[in-house]
């Protein structure tokens, strides 16, 4: 193993390199969020002598354990609030402009780290010619909590912490990635589940503007992004759990941070705190003046080509920690769909269930009322938001393209069918690790997968188009809604899933 010095405004780092590809690792790209700082904006970190090695694994954001992410083969093990860094994967650090890929990691905004070996850029480096970014950033309530309104600005953080952090990252970016053999000019932001809700958080962010031409969204789309008074109840709810009034919210900063994940774990369980996330980015009119649908469809980032796609059955990874889910009659079928479907209309969830069970029968898909709940709830949190981006990026002109993922898990005898977070051991060449393996096979059907999605992935970071020689890839287009069906066969699919995703057109007001 070789070493490897870069110099950047901030001083030289030390990487290593093996198999052709050298990496960085947790270089600071904001000053530590720490004492005072806690809950401030990210600024730029200080300089330092000498040669700051760049070869050890970076601490993670402070978060609860997790039994689904050590199920997935996460590895975060070190967690710490001085987290903001980030790795740098390349073929070389030579000056040459190569496509850039910085990766926003998921886990609802509460779990995870750019860091995990799940998220090992070596391979996309290496096949593709390209420079991989993964990043952390501040998650929970140190990265999400609105504290501005609920505290009358006695701590003016307003919420978007963690998504000032990505934008921090970003601008490293635009600013260091050359001396890495990266082209600033030339930028993907990918992310999935939470971190794709964050790159389409960032489509109608201002600040980030210009800092990325291309975009990934994988299981993720901004429908998850709070309106201001549900940031600002969830706020109150922390200060109430801690004790601390409104007129002393600046104790916060002294609270320890193992007090402060023991009020978030109990806030996020409390039903009707937040909708689903209760710390996730928010409306604050700064970082986020509007929804981001709304900035989407008002043409502010028209220049962006879009990729977006889910995986077929996304809810069945979320079931298995929801054990009435899988004894679902028809009576608690309905009364799920009355809550989940929104809309004054009483008869809107039985229609719901009509119409996916009529249009799954035709396609000899199971109907029982588990499988059901599985397939509205996927479409109604992923699909069609997902769609929409589509949808309203084409609509001002910019490139767009779908994919839906239909490969099967094969652990625990297939009960997780194509569930959410499948396809990242495939984007990242990850199959190898064996708790990946584990839950996405192995074989040679999965490792043609494997390549062709990282080719995929690869030729749109390159060019805004993700047509390859073995895959051509038709633009997303109304009413055609060509979608590339990644699974045991690969191919384009015309309008795919078309009856169901055609229910939830009467949420466009809402979203």
């Amino acid at each position: 193993m070789q070493e490897s010095i870069v110099e950047t405004s901030y001083g030289k780092l030390r990487g290593q390199t093996a198999h052709d590809v050298t990496v960085f690792r947790a270089i600071p790209y904001a000053r530590p969020p720490v004492g005072s700082r806690r809950f401030f904006p990210p600024a730029r970190p200080e300089p330092w002598a000498g040669v700051r090695d760049a070869t050890k694994i970076g601490r993670a954001a402070p978060q609860n354990p997790s039994p689904l992410m050590a199920m997935l083969g996460s590895h975060v093990r070190v967690l710490d609030e001085d987290c903001l860094t980030l790795d740098v994967a390349t073929p070389a650090p030579d000056g040459q402009k190569r496509p850039v890929m910085v990766w926003i990691h998921g886990g609802a905004f509460v779990l995870g780290a750019g860091s995990d070996p799940m998220y090992d850029g070596g391979t996309l480096a290496r096949v593709g010619d390209v420079v991989v970014v993964t990043i952390n950033y501040r998650l929970g309530a140190l990265g999400f909590l609105d504290l501005a309104a609920a505290t009358e600005n006695r701590v003016p953080a307003a919420g978007n912490q963690g998504l000032r952090d990505q934008i921090a990252a970003l601008e490293w970016v635009r600013d260091e990635i050359a001396s890495f053999g990266g082209d600033p000019d030339n930028v993907t932001v990918f992310g999935e589940s939470a971190g794709a809700i964050s790159v389409g958080t960032l489509l109608g962010a201002p600040a980030a503007h210009g800092l990325f031409r291309r975009a990934i969204l994988q299981s993720g789309a901004p429908n998850f992004v709070n309106p201001r008074d549900v940031s600002e109840r969830v706020a109150r709810e922390v200060l109430t759990e801690l004790g601390i009034p409104r007129a002393e919210a600046a104790r916060l900063s002294e609270v320890p941070v193992e007090r402060l994940l023991g009020v978030q774990l109990r806030v996020a369980n409390r039903s009707g705190v937040g909708g689903g996330l209760p710390f996730a980015p928010s409306i604050d009119g700064i970082t986020l003046p509007q929804h981001p649908f709304h900035a989407i469809a008002a043409g502010g980032v028209r220049d962006v080509a879009v990729l977006v796609g889910t995986t077929l059955e996304e809810m069945k990874l979320f079931m298995m920690m929801d054990p009435k889910a899988k004894t679902l009659d028809e009576a608690g079928l309905l009364r799920r769909c009355e809550r989940c479907v929104p809309g004054p209309d009483p008869e809107r969830a039985a229609r719901a269930v009509e119409i996916y069970r009529s249009a799954r029968a035709a396609r000899r898909m199971p109907v029982t009322p588990p499988e059901l709940w599985c397939a509205i709830d996927s479409d109604k949190q992923f699909r069609y938001p997902s769609t929409r981006v589509a949808e309203l990026q084409r609509a001002q002109g910019a490139d767009a393209f779908s994919y839906l993922f239909t490969w099967r898990s094969p652990l625990m005898e297939g009960v997780l069918g194509s569930c959410h977070a499948l396809e990242l051991p495939f984007v990242w060449g990850t199959l190898v690790h064996p708790a990946l393996a584990l839950f996405a096979g192995t074989g040679p059907d999965a490792t043609t997968l494997a390549h062709r999605m990282q080719e995929a992935w690869v030729a749109f970071a390159r060019t805004g188009n993700p047509s390859t020689h073995a895959l051509p890839w038709p633009r997303y287009d109304v009413p055609r809604r060509a979608t590339m069906i990644f699974g045991q066969e690969c191919g384009v699919e015309d309008a795919p899933l078309e009856p169901e995703r055609r229910f939830w057109e009467f949420w466009d007001g809402i979203l």
